[in-house]
């Protein structure tokens, strides 16, 4: 099968597109035919060697952490699915490969497909999906009534993340460029702070949850648009930046310093409590997203399509930082 491989950390052209045997699926294994991947950042940050002191691969490495497929083949204990369902999903950091026309996934990583979506719509959806509904309903409790910022709403995770929280009743913030402030409206955004132009926190106050996607300098700034008692979620570690400045192996520590070092500060001077967001690879709580999207409440927003030949220049476009959604890689072409 053909699969965008590492043989060593480095710049995007370090992704090279081999032959390499197809997988064998263990007793909990679904083997899925991948239709669709999709690129996020944590792939070129994993790709780069900036995360390796967390999570150390075996080189070479196939990456990726979104799928969607069909089912080919399955281990002797697999109960939920069967040969050629269609499934989508998003593997453990420890074991991803979706850059690859097979794939061998646990069951319990993978869900039944959205009816209404076709697979490269399919595969934008789940690392995204997961990462904001930890974030906004597991650790940010966001309720109908309340009002809640997310940063960076035009990205990956904040286009999911505005038409969650309005499914979920809320009063949606979103900061962006003014180049996307119609893309934001349109996802259900109730006010849009340009960057370029506003301060966001001499804007907006007495907000119940923001969702940090930015760190450093924002992320502080975001204290003072909460209320006593709100509570801020953030997808920023600051691993990558501290192992550019310290090293992979020093920079671990330094960036969990500064995690508990936000928390406290949170808590001790803006009476909010920070919530550190994790992408729990589970199936089954993709479920009430792929009820959501079949419901139409919930939309896939697509920057970019390439093909799996063109994996290095679909890493240079996300790490510009400027798309607009997800970059789908289209693996079946």
């Amino acid at each position: 099968m053909r699969a965008a491989r590492i043989h060593e950390y480095g710049p995007p052209e370090a992704l090279r597109v081999e032959e390499v045997p197809r997988p064998a699926p263990g007793p909990r294994d679904v083997l899925v035919e991948v239709h669709a991947a999709s690129v996020n950042p944590v792939d070129y940050k994993i790709r780069s060697g900036a995360q390796r002191a967390l999570i150390h691969y075996r080189l070479p490495w196939i990456l990726g952490l979104d799928f969607s497929g069909v089912v080919v083949e399955v281990g002797a204990a697999v109960a939920r699915f069967r040969v050629g369902d269609e499934v989508y999903g998003s593997p453990t950091h420890r074991r991803p490969g979706t850059y690859a026309e097979y794939l061998c996934v646990d069951e319990r990583q993978a869900a039944h497909k959205p009816t209404n979506l076709t697979h490269l719509e399919a595969a934008s959806i789940p690392l995204v999906g997961l990462t904001a509904w930890d974030a906004l309903v597991v650790k940010g409790r966001l309720r109908a009534g309340q009002r809640a910022l997310i940063h960076a709403g035009s990205g990956g995770v904040g286009t999911l993340a505005i038409q969650l929280a309005k499914a979920l009743g809320a009063h949606v913030a979103t900061t962006c460029s003014e180049r996307n402030a119609e893309l934001v409206r349109s996802l259900g955004a109730d006010e849009v702070i340009d960057y370029r132009a506003q301060r966001f926190d001499e804007v907006l106050s007495g907000y119940d949850f923001v969702l940090d996607a930015l760190g450093g300098e924002e992320r502080v700034r975001s204290f003072r648009v909460l209320r006593r008692g709100g509570r801020l979620a953030t997808m920023i570690g600051g691993f990558p930046e501290a192992a550019e400045k310290y090293g992979p192996w020093r920079g671990a520590p330094v960036a969990i310093g500064g995690l508990v070092a936000v928390t406290l500060r949170g808590l001790l001077m803006h009476g909010v409590t920070v919530h550190h967001v994790l992408r729990e690879p589970d199936g089954r709580l993709l479920e009430p997203l792929t009820r959501l999207l079949e419901d139409g409440a919930i939309r896939a927003v697509i920057d970019r399509v390439y093909p799996l030949a063109e994996i290095a220049e679909a890493h240079r476009h996300q790490e510009t930082g400027r798309a607009r959604g997800k970059i789908v890689i289209d693996v079946a072409s």
